[in-house]
């Protein structure tokens, strides 16, 4: 993980003096983790979840609010100020700072859209097969939540349909038994290594 990040570091800002990097896949693919662990790597990385973005109405209908709140104010060099979604009071809550750090983590289903691409320093994709991703979302978010489940499977696959991130993925990541492989996505990235691989414990990549 510490390898990735040091890779991340190196490369040139993307938007204004950020490296952002997003992190795609479908949902329930383990995103929200393994961007919790390299934001650890990167030293306390900002990590905006993309949860906090969208909405009940929204689920994928908020490009143009994370760009005027978010990346026009990050291309700027300024700090961003966003309002996240509250998914019990279905309203938006107080505003949160977002700093213009030099590496800051963009996680969620739509991190690599085609409206996002041209700010990110790398897309990430989480691998792992749709049904798979999907059952462990059920399982993790519980029965409660299954008529949500319903609708956010027909929005995932209408918004890969018409703007898949994979095939525009630098890096494809597989969760391991203990910790990740990152492997060259389709778009590949430079550099002479396949993959990026360690064996020396959970948050290491495998």
């Amino acid at each position: 993980m510490h390898d990735l990040a040091a890779q991340l570091l190196r490369l040139p800002p993307s938007c204004g003096p950020v490296r952002l990097v997003g992190i795609d896949g479908h949902a329930g693919s383990g995103k929200t983790t393994f961007a919790g662990q390299l934001a650890a790597a990167l030293d306390g990385a900002p990590v905006l979840h993309l949860d906090d973005v969208a909405t009940h109405e929204e689920l994928f209908a908020w490009t143009g609010r994370l760009l005027r709140q978010v990346v026009e104010p990050l291309h700027r060099g300024e700090p961003a100020r966003y309002t996240p979604y509250d998914w019990t009071a279905r309203t938006f809550g107080p505003s949160r700072e977002l700093p213009a750090a030099p590496v800051i983590l963009l996680e969620g289903v739509g991190a690599g859209r085609r409206a996002l691409r041209p700010f990110l320093a790398r897309l990430l994709w989480m691998e792992l097969p749709h049904e798979e991703a999907w059952t462990r979302g059920q399982r993790r978010d519980g029965e409660a939540q299954s008529a949500f489940w319903d609708g956010w499977v027909r929005a995932e696959r209408r918004h890969f349909a018409e703007d898949p991130s994979r095939p525009f993925a630098d890096l494809l990541v597989r969760q391991c038994p203990e910790g990740y492989e990152v492997l060259k996505g389709p778009v590949g990235t430079p550099g002479p290594d396949s993959s990026i691989t360690h064996g020396d414990g959970p948050s290491a990549m495998c």
